[in-house]
């Protein structure tokens, strides 16, 4: 579940959460408040809305029972002075939380049992002219009686006046109670439902963050071992992916730069002793001639020649580290064209048995069934992975019979070069890391096959640059065959399969 749907769940709740829990809550309240007020009748319990509504069907009842004694006083007001009629009406109006009170002139005709206790008869029988400084009508009696008056005559035209008497007490205090006690149980519902939510969604997305954050401190102090590990389907799930990439990224960014520290390391050494070597032995011949050891021209020629072939040999090493640091850089340019493989391939194992520095090394080719197989190549570096490879394997020749078989496989959408020796082999340990950056089979330096360790490295980069492949196998004391594979091109347009 995203975030942003929980935070919408969270919003939906707040809402509905208080009212499904005040709801009940508000039927308990109006039953413990409302037990003054309702008096003599079943309690009632609900909202206050339907308290409201309780309370006005209470008021709309007691405005009819005193528009009945309204109707009587003016129909058949002598129905007012029987008793027992009264007390039949009182007994309603009790029910009500009212009572009345019947005057003829000023006699008091009847009192309502709801108001015993209190010496209405004095004050109302004091007279008409108290009675008005009273003044009754529209205001509370004692603080908490409302009253209403009706006069009329009587049959023998005597006055007669009736005083409705409502208890606003009750009625008021339970609201005053009822009211507030609403508002701050739906406050404290509200506040505890969003402070239950609020911790559920915060930790739900702090705890999370606060691994996020000890994650960042270990990748801070340098321990890139240090693993998230949040399993979620949500945007910080996402961001704990993101970020333990990064993190797996930066190790290996890291390690590959150690790496890659530890190459150039080895490179500089082991390339100021192949480049010290010759210079030592350059060193020697000049001083052997200006000693005047060579005190002959046949000398003479014989230092020029060690001379020549040791600066050669500093030159091959240092076309090879240039080289190599263009290709590590991206920075060698390739010029691609149409080539016809068999072709190629046919000139250059011809070459290579002219070549006078590989006497007594045969070379063989078989080019497969299809006379022509055409990829998209740079010659001058498809040249040099051939050369590279050749060389590797005459140099770690041994014995009489030397050969070096060259073959093509031919697929679909690629053709596979295979070269083959019949040296001494590769150990097994050694044979994965053939292709990497400085790596030696033959850990001697002093060893004349001893090499940069760049060949096959150069190899590899240049065989990928051309959206190949390239590897190797080997027994010892066998031989060796590495392959590497070029994509095919149609013929016709030279655009590749």
């Amino acid at each position: 579940m995203t975030i942003r749907v929980k935070l919408l769940l969270s919003y939906i709740g707040m809402i509905l959460i208080p009212m499904i829990i005040f709801f009940p809550l508000s039927y308990l309240l109006s039953g413990f408040f409302l037990g003054d007020f309702q008096e003599g009748s079943e309690s009632r319990q609900g909202t206050p809305q339907e308290l409201g509504q309780d309370i006005k069907k209470l008021m709309e009842q007691r405005d009819e029972l005193f528009a009945g004694l309204q109707f009587m006083a003016r129909y058949e007001p002598e129905r007012l002075t029987d008793r027992g009629f009264l007390e039949k009406a009182d007994a309603e109006f009790k029910q009500l939380q009212s009572g009345f009170v019947v005057l003829k002139e000023d006699s008091v005709i009847y009192v309502s049992s709801f108001l015993e206790g209190v010496d209405w008869a004095a004050e109302l029988q004091s007279g008409s002219k108290q009675r008005d400084k009273m003044n009754f009508h529209g205001r509370e009696m004692d603080g908490h009686l409302a009253v209403n008056t009706y006069e009329f005559p009587f049959q023998d035209h005597r006055p007669g006046t009736i005083y409705l008497f409502t208890d606003t007490k009750s009625l008021f205090q339970t609201f005053k109670k009822v009211i507030p006690a609403f508002f701050l149980t739906f406050l404290i519902v509200i506040g505890l439902t969003n402070a239950l939510l609020t911790y559920l969604i915060s930790r739900s997305i702090i705890k999370p963050l606060y691994a996020l954050k000890r994650a960042t401190e270990h990748i801070k102090e340098g321990n890139l071992d240090y693993e998230v590990g949040l399993k979620r389907k949500d945007e910080i799930g996402e961001l704990s992916a993101a970020f333990e990439e990064m993190r797996c990224r930066l190790k290996e960014s890291i390690h590959l730069q150690l790496q890659y520290e530890e190459n150039r390391k080895e490179l500089i050494s082991n390339i100021s002793h192949d480049l010290k070597t010759p210079i030592t032995g350059i060193k020697g011949c000049v001083e052997g001639v200006l000693d005047g050891i060579a005190d002959t021209q046949e000398k003479q020629e014989k230092y020029m020649r060690m001379i020549y072939k040791k600066a050669t040999e500093m030159d091959r090493l240092i076309d090879e580290l240039f080289l190599f640091s263009k290709l590590d850089l991206k920075r060698l340019p390739f010029h691609f064209e149409q080539i016809d493989l068999v072709a190629y391939l046919t000139d250059f194992v011809e070459e290579l048995r002219h070549d006078p520095r590989k006497q007594g090394i045969s070379f063989y080719f078989s080019p497969g069934v299809n006379p022509s197989v055409y990829v998209l190549a740079d010659r001058e570096k498809l040249s040099r992975v051939m050369t590279n490879i050749v060389n590797n394997s005459v140099n770690y020749m041994q014995g009489e019979s030397k050969e070096i078989r060259l073959g093509l496989r031919d697929s679909e959408k690629q053709v596979t070069v295979v070269i083959e020796d019949n040296g001494v082999g590769i150990t097994s340990e050694a044979l994965p890391h053939i292709f990497e950056r400085f790596y030696r089979a033959e850990p001697s330096r002093q060893s004349k096959n001893g090499g940069s360790g760049l060949g096959l490295a150069i190899v590899k980069q240049i065989v990928e640059e051309h959206g190949g492949q390239v590897w190797a196998e080997s027994k010892q004391g066998e031989g060796t065959r590495i392959f590497f594979t070029l994509p095919k091109t149609n013929g016709a347009s030279g655009e590749r399969i």
